[in-house]
C-alpha cells in the first residue's frame, strides 16, 4: 500500500502524551491530522468535525467512551495503546466496535494499519481481517503461545470473520 491513499484524509489523533501525538502526526504527514490531549477536547472535536479515522488512546482519555462517539458518528475507530496491552483489551476493543487495536509499540506501521481498514472497507470485508497477520507473531511473543486459549470461540470468529 501507497502511503498516497490517506491524502485527504482527515484522521482525529487523541492521546494524553504529546509525544504519542507528535511521531503520529510525523507519521501521517499526507493526511489532515487533528490533535486531542484529553476526553473533553476529542469529545467535543467528534461531535463537531468530520474525520475519516479516530486513533484513540485506551488509557488517559477513556478510549472506549470516545470509541463510543466514533461508531455513533461512523468514524472508523482504531484503538492504539501501550498500558492496556493485553489479549482480554484486544477483544474488548473489537466487540465494542474498534476497527483496529494496534500496541503503541508498532506505531510506525501507523500507515500500513490504515491502508488495511481502508481496504477492508472498500472491499466489504471485517476491519480487522489482517489484525492475525500484523500482530499474530508479536502477541505470541509478548503473551506466548496460548494467549488465545482463554477465549478460543471469541478470538476463532474474529479470527474466520470476513464480513462486514
Amino acid at each position: 500500500m501507497e502511503k498516497n491513499l490517506l491524502n485527504g484524509k482527515k484522521i482525529l489523533i487523541v492521546d494524553d502524551e504529546p509525544d504519542v501525538i507528535d511521531t503520529l502526526e510525523e507519521y501521517l504527514e499526507m493526511a489532515d491530522v487533528v490533535r486531542a490531549s484529553n476526553f473533553t477536547e476529542a469529545q467535543e472535536l467528534l461531535t463537531t468535525q468530520h474525520f475519516d479515522f479516530a486513533i484513540l488512546d485506551i488509557m488517559g482519555v477513556d478510549g472506549y467512551r470516545l470509541l463510543e462517539i466514533a461508531r455513533e458518528r461512523k468514524i472508523i475507530a482504531l484503538m492504539l495503546t501501550a498500558h492496556a496491552l493485553s489479549p482480554k483489551e484486544t477483544l474488548k476493543s473489537f466487540k465494542k466496535g474498534a476497527a483496529s487495536f494496534v500496541p503503541k509499540e508498532k506505531m510506525e506501521n501507523i500507515v500500513l494499519y490504515l491502508n488495511d481498514l481502508m481496504e477492508a472497507q472498500k472491499k466489504g470485508r471485517n476491519f480487522w481481517w489482517r489484525w492475525f497477520d500484523r500482530f499474530g507473531d508479536f502477541y505470541d511473543k509478548k503473551f506466548g503461545a496460548e494467549w488465545q486459549e482463554e477465549n478460543k470461540d471469541s478470538w476463532e470468529s474474529l479470527k474466520y470473520s470476513d464480513r462486514l
